[in-house]
């Protein structure tokens, strides 16, 4: 049986949950899946989705866009969709299907989200098993909630001398390297990495790669701390994946992290992590050490794992890679199409797994 799916996303800009929806959409087209995106027109995931994928392009101004409400069940029955996946809140809102036919609407959700605005969907994708949990104690039907984890792609090689040119743009050509990656937000915790980098001893170069609301204030802070010399702010980067190939640690000190897909890009390239006991970074772990969790919020904690890492190498190595072969043996492309294809497979075809009230 030949499941077709729509992949509804309302956002304009990037972030984790849209790097991710292209990821899952690209792979599933390049497995043979007949996919369409329905997607604002100029996004971040309309720019970055390969070419071949099929596309439908609505803009969603809001919640309450009944245009957009018209066109995404309209997209969805042109293309004679079996499966309309819908990604955040503004898409899930806007996407209403009828209960008990074609095509069914699955809500996936990548955060501890208030479940009123999805409740309307017919079954829910969680991508940790922490929200899986967290939607079934706040009324959702067990039988109609999946976990499905995210996949990275396994890395580009990078060379020797790339790594080098890297380091020496950075000015740590001789110092150990510490790699954050982020968006510029509250949640992600850079000022308590800030505030940690005080008690790092130099040389220690540490590099900020990402862009966001809090871009002037968190510069404004590492002035403040004295901190010029020792912390290079990189920008959004499309492929930060030299930035890891060039790092000997890469640090997570996020206030909220219900995945974290940066421990496992981290692991990818086999680098060890150090990152807050925060719901995504802890659940990561539990079958993993590839790296340390501390406490959030606690620059001082995250200062001394920091430190403690960068002084013993063979450490370091060890806990890279013990993620490596994390993200080699669960969290793979063919590993997490091959969940999701199941999923829609059950859903599609089986009425059964889907509540009746």
């Amino acid at each position: 049986m030949t499941i077709r799916v729509a992949q509804v996303i309302g956002s304009r800009g990037g972030g984790g949950a849209e790097r991710f929806y292209v990821r899952l959409t690209a792979a599933l087209h390049g497995a043979g899946v007949p996919v369409l995106a329905v997607l604002p027109p100029g996004s971040y995931v309309d720019r970055e989705l390969p070419e071949a994928v099929p596309r439908a392009r609505v803009p969603m101004r809001g919640v309450w866009d009944l245009q957009a409400r018209w066109r995404i069940r309209r997209a969805a029955r042109r293309f004679g969709a079996d499966v309309v996946q819908t990604w955040m809140g503004r898409a899930t809102r806007l996407t209403r299907l009828p209960r008990g036919g074609r095509p069914v609407h699955v809500a996936r959700l990548g955060g501890y989200y208030g479940v009123k605005g999805y409740r309307h969907a017919h079954a829910w994708i969680a991508n940790t098993r922490g929200i899986r949990d967290y939607l079934i104690a706040h009324g959702l039907p067990a039988g109609s909630v999946f976990h499905i984890a995210n996949f990275v792609e396994p890395p580009a090689p990078v060379d020797a001398d790339a790594v080098a040119r890297v380091r020496a743009g950075l000015g740590a050509s001789d110092a150990p390297l510490v790699l954050a990656v982020a968006r510029l937000h509250p949640n992600k915790g850079i000022e308590d990495l800030l505030r940690a980098w005080r008690e790092v001893p130099p040389p220690a170069v540490l590099a900020v790669a990402g862009d966001g609301p809090e871009r002037e204030r968190l510069h404004a802070l590492a002035h403040e701390l004295g901190l010029d010399g020792r912390v290079r702010w990189l920008g959004w980067h499309r492929d930060p994946g030299p930035l890891y190939a060039a790092c000997d640690l890469v640090a997570v000190p996020s206030r909220l992290e219900p995945l974290g897909n940066v421990v496992l890009e981290a692991w990818s390239h086999g680098r060890a992590v150090v990152a807050t006991h925060t719901a995504g970074p802890a659940e990561l772990m539990e079958a993993c050490e590839g790296g340390v969790l501390v406490p959030p919020a606690d620059p001082r904690a995250l200062a001394a794992a920091v430190a403690a890492l960068l002084a013993d190498g063979a450490r370091r190595a060890r806990l890279g890679t013990a993620g490596a072969q994390a993200v080699r043996e669960r969290f793979t492309p063919a590993a997490v199409v091959a969940r999701y294809l199941d999923t829609y497979a059950r859903l599609g075809g089986r009425r059964d797994v889907l509540r009746t009230s």
